[in-house]
């Protein structure tokens, strides 16, 4: 059963047990009961729109500089509470990581198999690509399929 279940059995106006009784026997903290969950107010979401925005233009942008950035748009946030905005939204910035080039003796290494395949008709061979585009509400996915051989897009995709 879960947590939000077993918070549903509890009976505040039973008088034979009381709420901390309840609680034990229920195996849910007591300061569950009274506890109700605050929103976001429209200022932090404001300026996590604005950090999504920066960090769109410029992904390499960590939180001490989106932070230091934020002054020219009118919106002030220290590090730490941009670092954690972040967080939220699953935002990090893009940096030179480990050297992972180089190949694992074990790995197998699949070969290229349209290396040598000569391209010269009509739906021989089909490519495609997903990509982005941020929009006011989120952002808009964009799928084409695409034929090599007459560099037409055969089909497009878009969804939300």
């Amino acid at each position: 059963m879960s947590p939000t279940d077993r918070k549903a059995l509890i009976n505040a106006d039973c008088t034979d047990l009381s709420l901390t009784k309840q609680c034990k026997l229920l195996k849910i903290s007591r300061s569950s009961l009274y506890y109700t969950p605050v929103g976001v107010n429209a200022e932090t979401l404001e300026l996590m729109n604005e950090i999504d925005r920066v960090f769109t233009k410029y992904p390499f942008f960590g939180s001490r500089q989106i932070a230091a950035y934020l002054p020219r748009n009118g919106f002030h946030a220290g590090r730490h509470r941009v670092r954690r905005l972040m967080g939220i939204m699953g935002l990090q910035a893009i940096y030179k990581g480990p050297n992972t080039s180089k190949k694992h003796p074990q790995h197998r290494i699949y070969p290229y198999l349209l290396r040598k395949l000569p391209i010269t008709r009509p739906n021989h061979v089909w490519c495609s690509d997903i990509t982005y585009i941020p929009v006011r509400r989120g952002f808009l996915y964009l799928v084409a399929i695409m034929d090599w051989a007459t560099r037409e897009v055969l089909h497009i995709w878009k969804t939300r």
